[in-house]
């Protein structure tokens, strides 16, 4: 596909970290949350939202400086953004590419919304959830979380 040269880079590339592509359109901010970028914390990231993209459409881009991400933390963005590619890039080349898979099992990711759920109480236990079609399953207390999943992001 050939590229208006007027149109340019909207963000400029990095030597080292990451590149997470692909993400759907206006969920950037979620994908940050979800690996726990905040504004508290140090990383140096660019975000661009709902980028023209041949084959979604439109797209949002995250470029995380200096920071590779975990594969928990990859597997983590599957579940809002499922069809996002992660790059890894050293020296502004890219060094691996792979994409993200909607894990089995969120260990401490998410927070049960029922205040009765013994991982809201003071024992020392991290939420566990089941990853269904359908949402969230708590495994300690069998509520679900069908929808806004980043409302209860821990």
């Amino acid at each position: 596909m050939k590229r208006d040269a007027r149109e340019g880079l909207l963000i400029s590339p990095i030597r080292n970290g990451t590149v997470i592509d692909h993400i759907t359109g206006g969920e950037a901010l979620n994908v940050l949350k979800i690996i726990g970028i905040t504004g508290a914390t140090t990383e140096s990231i660019s975000v661009a939202t709902n980028v023209k993209s041949g084959k979604m459409g439109r797209k949002d881009i995250v470029k995380i400086e200096n920071r590779e991400l975990l594969k928990e933390e990859v597997n983590r963005i599957a579940l809002i953004a499922p069809n996002a590619s992660i790059n890894i890039i050293r020296n502004f080349e890219v060094f691996e590419k792979k994409g993200v898979e909607i894990p089995s099992i969120l260990t401490g990711v998410v927070r049960c919304p029922n205040p009765g759920c013994i991982s809201n109480t003071n024992e020392p236990i991290d939420s566990k959830f089941e990853v269904l079609t359908k949402g969230l399953h708590c495994l300690y207390c069998d509520w679900i979380i069908t929808k806004d999943i980043t409302s209860h992001l821990i």
